[in-house]
């Protein structure tokens, strides 16, 4: 092993069992041994890693269907990261200096299988996009609602890291007026001036969703792409035109109930009005569509270099600030994607 490697590294480990949203208290900082490598192994100093909201999920339970393990008291927590490979074994796929993506995000330097990582090639302008959540937002446009020219989109949670690329997405895609929804006021004039939404729902108290969307669409949505569910749901239902494509992505209005355990998501919907309208009620999930990530990829790549669409992400410095930059994700203090970046070494 190289003489520059450190002897010792750092990650994020949960110490404590949240009866709500997890919180920094939750979490330590925890040093460990450098990780030697086996057969087959790479270490990977990590770069940058993902703050996302599925991590309540994975710390408050586990409901059926979801194919990531349960974050129990004692494990490091994981998800999506880019780094540099800095230990490989002769004659494997990954060289020292190359680049690349894995899962194990939440720590200084991963131990993985080679097989386990995906080369990074200039597909995208900046390795940090590597870490959009858009792939979601457009699989579920394209293969689910199929946004049609001229069509209403209605994007709830429009300020978070799918939001900000969904409605940009769909309006590459050709829809013709595209409305979001974000419970902050300051939020809802940044998706106007600069994602080009052409109206924002702000939910909140004498704030009501219903009458907010039919002024913002008074002829009804054809397209939900819904990140909330729960009232914003409820009102989308009531707005649906004839024929109207819904598709489910996330719950965030259950996944972050502090009351609950981040693995249900209730919400009253007209079923009535699905019937009569011919509404179309889609949950999406990237394990059915496997084939969206690399055409997401090249075609985000596309319009990144074109202008034709930004990233918005915030890149929060330091592990020393990762769960803080978690309980903030929950509060909504950012808008885009949250990320965390590491310095080089």
């Amino acid at each position: 092993m190289a003489t520059s490697l450190p002897s010792t590294t750092h990650e994020i480990m949960l110490t404590d069992d949240p009866a709500g949203l997890p919180g920094p208290e939750h979490f330590t900082l925890a040093e460990r041994p450098f990780p030697v490598p086996g057969p087959g192994q790479v270490v990977v100093r990590n770069r940058y890693f993902l703050v996302f909201p599925g991590l309540r999920t994975l710390i408050g339970g586990q409901p059926d269907g979801v194919p990531l393990p349960r974050i129990n008291v004692g494990d490091t927590l994981f998800g999506p990261a880019v780094g540099e490979v800095v230990v490989a074994a002769p004659g494997g796929p990954f060289r020292p200096g190359d680049m690349v993506t894995h899962l194990l995000g939440w720590r200084e330097h991963a131990l993985l299988a080679a097989a386990d990582c995906a080369p990074l090639d200039d597909a995208l302008p900046d390795p940090v996009a590597q870490l959009s959540s858009g792939s979601a937002a457009y699989g579920a446009l394209t293969r689910l609602a199929q946004v049609r020219p001229g069509e209403t989109v209605f994007v709830t949670g429009a300020a978070g890291g799918v939001g900000t690329l969904a409605g940009p997405v769909a309006r590459l895609l050709g829809a013709g007026r595209v409305i979001g929804s974000t419970r902050s006021p300051e939020k809802a004039e940044r998706l106007r001036a600069e994602l080009g939404y052409d109206a924002v729902v702000v939910p909140g108290p004498g704030r009501s969703v219903d009458e907010q969307l039919a002024k913002a669409a008074p002829d009804g949505i054809d397209v939900l792409l819904d990140n909330v569910g729960g009232e914003q749901l409820t009102a989308a239902v009531r707005a649906a035109r004839r024929g109207a494509r819904f598709v489910l992505i996330g719950a965030l209005a259950g996944q972050l109930a502090p009351q609950g355990d981040g693995g249900s998501a209730l919400a009253e919907i007209d079923t009535f009005r699905l019937v009569n309208q011919g509404v179309s009620l889609y949950g999406y999930s990237g394990q059915d569509h496997p084939e969206v990530t690399e055409e997401w990829t090249r075609r985000f790549g596309g319009w990144l270099r074109s202008g034709e669409i930004t990233f918005p992400h915030v890149r929060v410095p330091g592990m020393e600030r990762a769960a803080r930059a978690l309980q903030e994700l929950f509060e909504g203090r950012h808008f885009g994607t949250v990320v965390v970046e590491l310095p080089p070494r």
